[in-house]
């Protein structure tokens, strides 16, 4: 497998992120299955783990910490703050000083380690000024329990704002940025990843299969596709005439992908991590199978062809269902854009 640097800090990470979401009662409640997943992971080649201390209630974590005894230094480990950890206490949550210092704690005492490689802001903040953030996670770093910080589902005016804060204030900077990407869903491609580039940053993007919509189980004429009930919010609502026309694409995507001897999965992740944008691409496995079908997307390059012919179906920096964007920086919902 081939690394890649991350931004300008000179480490160098795997094109795939194992994302550790589902380890847990999310999705697998089996540690000793789980464990396996992870251990296949860095075996294959993959150096770099990425959990959050919200996954699960920070079972994710724990699960995480175990896998990596004996091998914590062969692996980039990332987390993330933020979300929150206890309804009733408005306090366990956000990116105050106050919950920071409290909260890396926990996540090294789950993750069993003495130190984060990567601790990042799980989303931003409307109402925490960002040197609040930044100060509380410069003091981290100097203190040696965090080597590097990183934001997640910022806007490209956010990240200009956070690097100048850094760069003024004399603070540690965000050498990551953490958004959603997929072949469906490509807003980021108009603002954030040229920010990114611009700043020097490294990208870690989510979702590469657009949560499920590209895994090949969802089709248009499948009975295994979701019911509008059956995922919340719009971006899973089938009777929404953006969802109808994802659908169709998806179509369209899967036999491309057959024309070049790819899976559908395998074309989604290549896409992703063919951008020269992106450091690495986060999968998320329940299962050892899911895993294994993500694999081969490491080794696939697409073609200037196969390329042209994605931006016929999604243009560039376009995401087919504005709902795919209704998270993360508050300007990016659509609401915000009039009012």
């Amino acid at each position: 497998m081939e690394y890649r640097p991350l931004g300008r800090t000179g480490v160098q990470l795997s094109p795939l992120c194992l994302g550790a979401m589902m380890f847990g009662p999310w999705g697998n409640n089996d540690v000793a299955d789980s464990i396996r997943i992870i251990h296949r992971a860095l075996d294959s080649g993959i150096n770099f783990v990425d959990t959050a201390d919200v996954y699960s209630g920070g079972a994710s974590e724990e699960i995480v910490g175990k896998a990596l005894e004996g091998r914590r230094d062969d692996v980039f480990l990332a987390t993330k703050f933020f979300m929150p950890m206890n309804e009733d206490d408005q306090n366990q949550r956000g990116g105050s000083r106050r919950w920071i210092i409290r909260e890396v704690e926990n996540s090294l005492r789950r993750l069993n380690t003495d130190y984060i490689d990567l601790y990042q802001v799980h989303r931003p903040s409307p109402d925490t000024d960002v040197e609040e953030t930044l100060g509380a996670l410069t003091d981290l770093v100097r203190q040696g329990k965090v080597r590097y910080i990183g934001s997640s589902s910022y806007s490209g005016s956010q990240i200009v704002e956070a690097q100048w804060a850094s760069r003024e204030r004399n603070m540690e900077r965000f050498v990551t940025e953490q958004p959603p990407y997929s072949i469906l869903t490509r807003g980021i491609e108009e603002d954030v990843l040229p920010t990114v580039q611009r700043h020097g940053m490294g990208t870690l993007t989510y979702s590469p299969l657009a949560g499920g919509w590209l895994s090949g189980r969802w089709r248009k004429d499948s009975a295994s596709r979701p019911a509008s009930s059956s995922r919340p919010s719009a971006r899973f609502d089938m009777t929404s005439p953006a969802n109808q026309r994802k659908l169709d694409v998806v179509e369209e995507l899967a036999l491309l992908a057959e024309q070049f001897g790819l899976t559908l999965i395998e074309l989604a992740i290549a896409f992703v991590i063919n951008h020269p944008g992106v450091t690495s691409a986060i999968v998320g496995p329940r299962t050892m199978e899911q895993l294994e079908s993500y694999l081969p997307a490491a080794q696939v390059g697409l073609s200037t062809e196969v390329l042209d012919r994605i931006d016929k179906l999604v243009a560039p920096g376009v995401t087919m269902n504005p709902d795919d964007n209704s998270y993360g920086a508050h300007e990016l919902q659509p609401g915000a854009r009039r009012r």
